[in-house]
């Protein structure tokens, strides 16, 4: 509901800062729907109801839409000519273009990213698919006419791949399916080289050679096997082991590091539990496949409670996981109340002495260090530094240190949540010939850890979303006033089409239940999107509230 194809277009040019030109009008709207005007031909494109869209044909355009269409198509044929000077000549004197040569100026300013064609149709009524393949081959570049794919090379120099099937192998896994024929099934775009099935690959992330089972080649639902795939091929691989999303796979002897993707920490965890005791073991199968398809998801076990802990990017998001766990696994889970995925750190740096002696009957135990800690800036992370000198601690106990930090940083320092954002230098230390151990070293590193940090002014970080509204002028004061009540800093206000858009930042915390709430603000004629933009660190009396809770 609400389809409106010219308001679209304007959007993508005010929201987007493109210049879209539509190459298609649509017959009718929303349930009348009926098929689309296309502005090349002059024709409008109607698709049969019986075989779902299959198959179609051409008529002449409505009357009531000829003035439309023409306007539409001098603004297309405008925006092809300004492609090259021939082109711009000939429209100068003619006024016209051929079809030919409207498609070849569409395509030239759609690689020169000076346009975006724009076409319209409806999966949901099989309509427009056909003709938006035919545009993706009419006007999209094709893999010899981007950029070459640049990467790290093995010794850590830039290095970079032509499209071309001659160059060594190298391709990037950009989604993982699980498939209950067939297993996982890794799909990859091929950047350079030929891969063929039963051949072997490197995964230079993992450091593991994995070797390709079947490829298959996706047609929507239906599959058919093929023997290889060549540079600028997608393609599916059946049987690989230790393949995630955004990982590289590439030539043994040739090795090469693609640009991984980035992916956005979980902001929201609930906790689930099987509803019955043959549930249990289907839910931990379930979850783990799911959270190989899906990176931005994660699962682990709360070690004080037993319990079992979802987390994503926000609760719809949750509540499509257990969905699906409950659709295509059989699991039927209770789930709890969402929890906000809080973050802890530090504000002044403090230097920290830290011994574990214990003196038993055999064999003591025996661990000194001396950390230095330091709050770093807002998303850097952790950085740890082994400043040893003159073999104070040998070298085979620092990794033991470095691991008793990283522990104690995930049970947090005053609510139990993960820390982030410090470095810690471990500067100092002594160790005992016979008692010292890796043991001794990683619990003096922890205790070091969250005696330092306990004094190093910690405080709670929460996440903040950034949240846009579109509402219709008369709600725009409620839409505000209730931002503001969600301790929400509103960053500006501008008009579309669709109404009035109010840009703010709100904290995480505040954001449960907005869709209901906004909803009855403005009589369900606001929308609203919302993704994580950073972690700040939350008021004092919200930050108290929070720990005396734990």
């Amino acid at each position: 509901a609400g389809a409106n194809f010219l308001r679209v277009v304007e959007q993508i040019k005010t929201r987007l800062k493109a210049k879209p030109v539509p190459v298609q009008l649509p017959i009718g709207a929303e349930e009348e729907f009926k098929g689309v005007v296309d502005l090349i031909r002059m024709k409008a494109i109607y698709w049969s109801e019986e075989d779902r869209g299959m198959t179609y044909e051409l008529k002449d355009i409505p009357e009531s839409m000829v003035a439309v269409c023409q306007e539409w198509r001098d603004k297309m044929v405008e925006a092809a000519a300004e492609a090259n000077e021939e082109l711009m000549e000939k429209y100068l004197e003619a006024s016209e273009l051929t079809n030919d040569e409207i498609k070849q100026g569409l395509r030239q300013q759609t690689l020169a990213n000076e346009i975006v064609p724009v076409l319209c149709g409806s999966a949901f009524k099989n309509k427009g698919v056909q003709a938006v393949l035919d545009g993706v081959v009419e006007f999209l570049p094709s893999p010899t006419e981007v950029p070459d794919v640049k990467g790290i090379n093995e010794d850590g120099t830039e290095g970079e791949r032509n499209s071309s099937d001659d160059e060594p192998f190298a391709a990037l896994a950009f989604k993982i399916m699980t498939d209950p024929f067939v297993g996982t099934l890794t799909f990859i775009r091929v950047y350079s080289g030929v891969l063929t099935s039963g051949s072997s690959v490197y995964n230079p992330i993992k450091s593991k050679k994995e070797r390709i089972g079947r490829l298959l080649q996706m047609h929507a639902n239906s599959r058919e096997e093929i023997k290889e795939v060549r540079t600028g091929d997608i393609a599916a691989c059946v049987g690989l082991k230790n393949v995630t999303t955004g990982e590289t796979l590439c030539d043994l002897s040739n090795i090469i590091t693609l640009e991984r993707m980035e992916f956005p920490e979980p902001v929201i965890s609930v906790a689930v539990e099987p509803k019955t005791k043959a549930d249990q073991e289907k839910m931990g199968v379930a979850l783990s496949k799911l959270a190989q398809e899906d990176p931005s998801f994660c699962v682990h076990t709360d070690e004080e409670s037993g319990q079992t802990i979802i987390s994503g990017m926000g609760e719809l998001h949750l509540e499509i996981i257990v969905d699906r766990m409950m659709r295509e696994f059989g699991v039927e889970a209770n789930v709890g109340k969402p929890q906000v995925a809080y973050r802890e750190t530090i504000r002044k740096p403090v230097e920290q002495e830290s011994k574990y002696i214990r003196q038993t009957g055999g064999r003591g135990q025996y661990g000194h260090v001396w950390l230095r800690i330091e709050p770093q800036k807002p998303g850097t992370g952790f950085e740890f530094v082994n400043a040893i000198v003159g073999g104070a601690i040998p070298r085979e106990y620092i990794p033991a240190v470095q691991k008793g930090i990283v522990e104690q940083m995930e049970n947090g320092i005053r609510a139990g949540y993960p820390v982030v954002d410090v470095k810690v230098t471990l500067y100092d230390g002594s160790y005992h010939d016979v008692d010292s151990s890796e043991m001794a070293f990683k619990i003096a590193g922890s205790q070091g850890f969250k005696a330092g940090a306990t004094k190093a002014n910690p405080s709670l970080l929460e996440p903040v979303m950034k949240v846009e509204v579109v509402t219709p002028e008369e709600y725009m004061g409620d839409v505000v006033g209730d931002l503001n009540r969600r301790r929400g800093m509103i960053q500006g206000m501008d008009e579309n089409p669709a109404g009035k858009v109010v840009d703010a930042e709100v904290p995480l915390a505040e954001m449960f239940g907005y869709a209901t709430d906004l909803r009855s603000l403005t009589q369900g004629r606001a929308t609203y999107t919302m993704e994580f933009l950073k972690y700040m660190e939350a008021p004092t009396s919200i930050a108290e509230a929070i720990i005396n809770k734990q």
